[in-house]
């Protein structure tokens, strides 16, 4: 690359930096996009704004578990640069409508064409990416909503070559269908379907480059025909002329309708000004950290706190149109009466804490989230389990739209019918699918009848509780005792002579043999994604009665003990390797364990709870590529970090109750609805000081271990004196216990 085309990309980027005035504002810069992309964690490290449709990130070309996103940070190359990934998933798929420059065309067949980079020649933060590749071009990437920008430096004396390669996929995707347009000399249009993890994909993209393309070369596969008996365009090439040390910009604007709304899309972006689009995604990103003001001298945990807050606005991402649009799995063209639709249900992960978290972050976007879910429920008859692309995965166990829309109308969120919800649910507790007839027949579902049958009865068990909830509310006092008692199924499979809640055939007799830290993915396990010493704590919705099962409370604290000080050996040939973050058998990199922690305060132990929980956030979280200590799981293993240093999390995730853990900051202040705020402030808070001595709510002594949703959204001040040594006495008292059915 030439001195001057050097000096003009570095002179380039500071005015972006200067321009944006990134370096004034306050808590983007703690905030990594690198987090969680090294590992495990499955994230990407592109350019999104919050829930956005595009989300414009580099893909190494590499496949395998590690690559859910398209981009691992063991990798050294980068095969193109796509506008859709997803965020910590287990399960690889989208990357759709993947872009490639080059300093000269590229073989037609080459469906992964790979260029080395250095990670110390990237740069990112909320918003932004760029990267110097080992070939001489100069990337940066930002984004609106429904709109890619792309900014090109060739070197010069290079052929430019900017590559659409509808043919890229990683693990299960594959395209079934393609096309590829040219409207003018600077315009292409086209659509990438596809096939995956979700079944029906369609994506319909506009690209529009700054300096006209002198060819559009195309590739048809043969192997690819489409509806019209027409070969399917598989990629294209636009070849541009001497572009004389002038950057090429491009936009790339999306839509799930038709290459019509791509176009429009594009409007998004008004001109070519880079710096424009970096700063409007920047000022975004301020406003959701700035949700949440954290103070402490340390720096690390900052960058912990903001990136973890930066990856719970990245899923669920936007589905529709700007203007409420939309092309379902099903092809019918919809619209949503009021707001957007939203795809990447995570479920089975983020019930637990994400979602209840958006009741205090997100008031206004979470009503479409919620109101996404019954668009679901109205086009196939049930609510969502993990939806992808509008379509039904079926991946994982429970009904977990149940708890977060019960967690919602427990909340009363305006703008959510409460009946037209509760039909739903109903509908999902009696579906003919999943095992929940025999769940139903038997009290539990018997391991002869399905797998994973003890992780699906604990789950339609805590289901099933929301349920009896929401019918309390809503006054139907029939419904409400028929889940209450189908709450208990937990219950039925507890074994006292082991400790542990573990599997049953039909005839009530247990299956053998039985080994709690056997875990598989097989379908003769009975847990999924775990094993008894985890499973056997997933009863949230009564903690206390799954106490009384092992005798007396101190008895189940000891059981609680031992999850954390056992072998951390997991057992199986074939053990998921979800199962991470090992504390003993407590799994942090794994949801099942989320809750479990907090367990100890509704029994009267707070002071361990404090203890386990400032010991998970100390070694579980890092500001490094590699700091989750598994998938991150479209926000969930952030949000719980989110709560958990801010000192509360919701064990219960529909209960509307935040249990006390260990504050890692000296003050929090929440903003809330109507220019109300919560403070939560740490006093003579220190490293070695994760006990909390005392409470005070507004200056009041405050003697309760959590405090309920209610509360905290009227605004006030909470206070917690933290120490270096337990107060046992603190939380020891049963009127000063979180919720539980049995009390």
């Amino acid at each position: 690359m030439s001195v001057i085309s050097k000096k003009c990309y570095s002179l380039c980027l500071a005015l972006v930096l200067l321009n944006t005035g990134l370096f004034a504002q306050k808590l983007i810069r703690y905030a990594d996009p690198s987090v969680g992309t090294g590992g495990h964690g499955h994230t990407y490290p592109g350019a999104t704004v919050p829930f956005g449709m595009v989300q414009l990130s580099p893909d190494n070309g590499d496949e395998g578990w590690d690559w859910c996103s398209g981009y691992n940070y063991s990798s050294e190359t980068i095969a193109g640069f796509s506008h859709m990934h997803l965020s910590g998933t287990g399960c690889g798929d989208w990357c759709d409508i993947s872009v490639m420059p080059n300093i000269s065309p590229i073989p037609d067949t080459a469906a992964h064409f790979k260029v080395k980079f250095s990670h110390k020649n990237e740069q990112k933060w909320p918003g932004f990416y760029s990267v110097a590749l080992d070939n001489g071009i100069k990337v940066t990437l930002t984004a609106t909503e429904h709109c890619g920008l792309h900014q090109y430096f060739f070197p010069v004396g290079s052929k430019p070559v900017v590559r659409f390669n509808m043919g890229f996929m990683i693990n299960y995707d594959s395209t079934t269908e393609s096309s590829i347009t040219q409207i003018d000399d600077s315009t292409i249009i086209g659509y990438r379907y596809s096939t995956g993890w979700a079944k029906v994909q369609r994506v319909y993209f506009a690209a529009r480059t700054s300096i006209p393309f002198e060819k559009l070369h195309t590739y048809y596969d043969e192997r690819f025909k489409n509806k019209k008996g027409v070969f399917t365009v598989m990629n294209a090439q636009m070849i541009f002329g001497d572009l004389a040390a002038r950057p090429l910009l491009m936009k790339v604007g999306l839509s799930t309708v038709s290459t019509d709304k791509a176009l429009q899309a594009l409007k998004e972006i008004d001109g070519w000004e880079a710096t424009d689009v970096i700063k409007n995604a920047a000022i975004k990103w301020e406003a959701e950290l700035s949700k949440i003001s954290v103070q402490t001298s340390d720096d690390k945990l900052k960058r912990v706190f903001y990136s973890g807050l930066y990856h719970t606005c990245m899923a669920p991402v936007l589905y529709s149109d700007a203007d409420g649009e939309y092309r379902n799995a099903n092809d019918d063209k919809l619209k949503m009466k009021n707001g957007q639709r939203y795809t990447v249900f995570s479920l089975w992960d983020t019930f637990r804490g994400l979602n209840p978290l958006f009741t205090l972050t997100q008031p206004e976007r979470n009503v479409d989230i919620l109101n996404s879910m019954l668009a679901f429920y109205d086009e196939n008859g049930l609510l969502p389990v993990w939806d992808l692309s509008t379509y039904e995965t079926n991946c994982m166990s429970g009904y977990h739209a149940v708890p977060v829309l019960a967690d919602a109308i427990l909340k009363n969120t305006p703008g959510l019918d409460g009946e037209r919800a509760y039909t739903a649910m109903k509908k999902s507790a009696y579906q003919n699918v999943r095992g929940t007839k025999d769940y139903i027949k038997y009290g539990y579902l018997p391991q002869d009848k399905g797998s994973y049958s003890v992780t699906i009865t604990l789950e339609y068990a805590y289901d099933d509780w929301c349920i009896a909830q929401v019918a309390k509310k809503l006054g139907y006092t029939k419904d409400y005792q028929t889940f209450m008692a189908r709450s208990q199924a937990y219950k039925k499979l507890f074994d006292k002579s082991t400790g542990f809640i573990r599997g049953k055939n039909a005839d009530g007799k247990w299956v053998v043999p039985f080994d709690p830290y056997l875990t598989s993915t097989e379908g003769k396990s009975m847990y999924e994604e775990g094993n008894a010493w985890q499973y056997t704590f997933f009863v949230p919705h009564d903690v206390r009665g799954l106490a009384k099962e092992y005798g007396s409370y101190d008895k189940f604290i000891l059981k609680l003990d031992s999850l954390f000080t056992v072998s951390s050996k997991v057992k199986g040939e074939s053990a998921p390797p979800d199962v991470s973050g090992l504390i003993g058998q407590y799994a942090h990199g794994n949801e099942p364990s989320h809750h479990i922690a907090y367990m100890y305060t509704f029994v009267g132990a707070a002071w361990k709870t404090q203890e386990k929980i400032r010991f998970i956030i100390d070694s579980m979280y890092h500001d490094a590529p590699d700091g989750y200590a598994g998938n991150e799981d479209c926000g969930q293993m952030s949000a719980w970090a989110v709560w958990s240093m801010m000192g509360l999390y919701p064990a219960n995730p529909a209960n509307g109750e935040y249990v006390f853990g260990s504050p890692m900051f000296d003050n929090v202040a929440i903003k809330l609805p109507d220019g109300k705020q919560f403070f939560i402030k740490a006093t003579n808070n220190a490293k070695d000081h994760p006990y909390i001595q005392s409470v005070t709510l507004d200056g009041t002594p405050y003697t309760k271990t959590y405090i309920d949703h209610a509360t905290l959204m009227k605004g006030g001040v909470l206070e917690f004196v933290m120490g270096p040594n337990p107060n046992k006495q603190w939380g020891a008292k049963p009127e000063s216990w979180p919720s539980s059915v049995n009390n």
